[in-house]
């Protein structure tokens, strides 16, 4: 299952796809962090000794090469781009699977075995934006077949800025971090008002709240889509100030009231069921607006036909 973790600069979203994905690890499900976000805290908040890999971001042309596989419909890896969806003989992928782009890409922290996306570098400054790095993760989710009980867990960029590439529709749940307040619920209304347009479902978890009126105020402003909320936490400060310990079994420290939501955080996601047709339609959707946009004029070629209609997402594109 794919779950993305969003909201506004500073609500604490990191810190919770952090805390999220040693949760999983705690219990033993199989689960792998993604660092899709500029700002590249994921590993530090996951806490530990990191094993770092190489960036996805700057190995998009050897990415393409590997996933592109065996696709009629693609003559050259240099033909794809972030968009394209796959086919008959793309080389799909099963989550931290034996495979070299898993074997190059993941390393670990905190326990947790991470992807990251890279961060600018000089030569990004001043000619290219970061989502040029982000369509690494999404040719990734892509291609993946996960199931029930396999977990992706992807730090997202802050605010609306998810929605400038098409990789919003990639996950299963979207959980929104928002404190109680009215610039952080302000990023929910935004998110809101676009995942509707496409049926994407959100769920909001309340963070830093600190007494009742809190609590009452996220429930005014976000209604049913308030999902659980966690309390302020001197845990989680004392992991930020390195004062905590790390790997997952740290987090048997973590304070009763946060460990909870975090199990409703799984709960939710447990509860999703997996649309395969929903996220292929997207995929087929965004790689057609990209098309259009401005793909085609870029390449010279008809990228259209890249989509293969009788291709048939899921288990069954394994056959």
């Amino acid at each position: 299952m794919r779950i993305a973790f969003v909201g506004k600069g500073g609500s604490g979203k990191t810190t919770l796809s952090a805390l999220f994905s040693r949760h999983l690890a705690r219990s033993g499900a199989p689960v792998l962090a993604i660092d899709g976000d500029i700002n590249q805290h994921l590993a530090e908040a996951l806490g530990g000794e990191e094993e770092s890999a190489p960036p996805l971001g700057t190995h998009v042309p050897e990415i393409k090469r590997f996933l592109r596989g065996d696709n009629r419909r693609i003559p050259s890896p240099e033909a794809m781009i972030k968009t394209t969806p796959p086919g008959r003989g793309s080389r799909l992928l099963r989550p931290l699977g034996d495979d070299e782009l898993h074997a190059r890409h993941v390393g670990r922290a905190g326990g947790v075995p991470l992807m990251v996306t890279g961060e600018f570098d000089e030569s990004d400054l001043g000619v290219a934006c970061y989502h040029s790095k982000l369509g690494a993760v999404e040719l990734y989710l892509s291609h993946l077949l996960d199931g029930p009980g396999e977990y992706v867990v992807v730090d997202m960029t802050a605010g609306a800025d998810a929605f400038a590439s098409g990789l919003f529709t990639r996950f299963d749940l979207t959980f929104l971090v928002a404190e109680p307040t009215r610039k952080g619920v302000s990023v929910y209304r935004q998110y809101r008002d676009h995942a509707e347009q496409f049926g994407i479902r959100i769920a909001v978890v309340g963070n830093k709240v600190t007494c009742e009126d809190d609590l009452l105020f996220l429930k005014e402003q976000v209604g049913d889509d308030l999902l659980t909320h966690l309390v302020h936490s001197p845990w989680v400060r004392a992991a930020e100030q390195g004062r905590a310990g790390s790997g997952p079994d740290e987090l048997a420290s973590l304070e009763p009231h946060n460990r909870h939501a975090l199990d409703v955080l799984r709960e939710a996601v447990d509860s999703r069921p997996r649309d395969w047709d929903r996220l292929h339609r997207h995929a087929v959707e965004f790689h057609l607006r990209n098309v259009r946009a401005w793909a085609d004029a870029r390449t010279g070629e008809d990228l259209a036909a890249q989509v293969d209609p009788d291709y048939v997402p899921g288990p069954l594109a394994r056959s």
